[in-house]
């Protein structure tokens, strides 16, 4: 009876608790971390406390006048410091000579909260923050073989993979019923990747500033934006800043709904046209 004992209170402290306070994981930023759209925040995924874990799937798709963009993939956070993600990204084109374009990419994430707390300390200024990194693969280009072009590196790219390293500070201001986050960036990603790393301009690395901000409209339902500077490398690709406004609903700890009008500025210079549209993303998890 007391070993039957000992196994089912270790099973019930393996079991997810959900303690965390609604929509503080945030939800599923477009290349897996926990965050907003575009920008990953410090917060951890998922609604396990310090003492469990939580985890979540998403799927995110964005529309603009001449592209799509879907997203999938899943992510945990551990003890509410550390955490894991995958993502997978398919990028399409609609518009001549684009319209059979189909990219793919793969991203494997890793955040570690190191300072603050963004929920408990609310009688300090000081904001929770993380350290990010996230593994990027492109998987090629298809749909351009009749114009030769199969690799990134065909379009300027240096390389095919890289690395994204980040710091992101959050606070919660319950109070005042808003969040406001603040991430620098490391990247020689052009186009989150997409488009592969470095270029014919330049293939250093560069800091880019990303920012959110977000108000509680009521403990379910917040409105936001959001700011991304990205780098320009690749004279194929006159690469501007992303920016979004958005709304995100939280009914419960286990699913959320987050829509928003997203600016992506030009593609490529093949289709020289400020890109814009919706962007949809649906997460579930615990």
């Amino acid at each position: 009876m007391a070993a039957a004992l000992a196994c089912g209170g270790a099973a019930a402290q393996a079991m997810p608790d959900m303690g965390k306070f609604l929509a503080t994981g945030g939800v599923s930023q477009v290349e897996g971390a926990g965050g907003g759209g575009i920008v990953p925040w410090a917060l951890i995924s998922g609604y396990g406390t310090r003492d469990s874990w939580g985890a979540n799937a998403h799927y995110t798709y964005l529309k603009t006048q001449d592209y799509k963009l879907t997203s999938y993939g899943v992510a945990m956070g551990i003890a509410d410091r550390v955490e894991i993600s995958l993502a997978n990204q398919e990028f399409k084109g609609s518009l001549a000579p684009l319209d059979r374009l189909e990219i793919k990419q793969d991203i494997v994430g890793l955040k570690v909260k190191v300072a603050g707390d963004a929920v408990y300390e609310q009688d300090s200024w000081v904001p929770q923050i993380a350290v990010g990194a996230m593994y990027k693969k492109n998987k090629g280009i298809g749909g351009l073989g009749a114009l030769g072009v199969t690799r990134v590196t065909q379009l300027g790219a240096k390389d095919d993979h890289g690395y994204d390293y980040y710091v992101a500070a959050t606070k919660i201001l319950f109070e005042q019923s808003l969040l406001l986050n603040a991430t620098l960036r490391s990247t020689n990603a052009n186009q989150m990747g997409l488009l592969g790393f470095g270029g014919d301009l330049r293939d250093s690395r560069r800091l880019m500033p990303e920012f959110s901000a977000a108000y509680l409209v009521t403990r379910k339902l917040a409105v936001g934006a959001e700011y991304r500077r990205k780098p320009h490398n690749l004279t194929v690709d006159d690469e501007k800043a992303y920016y979004d406004a958005f709304v995100a609903w939280f009914p419960t700890k286990n699913f959320s709904l987050t829509a928003a009008y997203t600016e992506l500025g030009d593609i490529t210079v093949f289709n020289p046209k400020k890109q814009h549209g919706v962007y949809l993303s649906v997460q579930a998890g615990f």
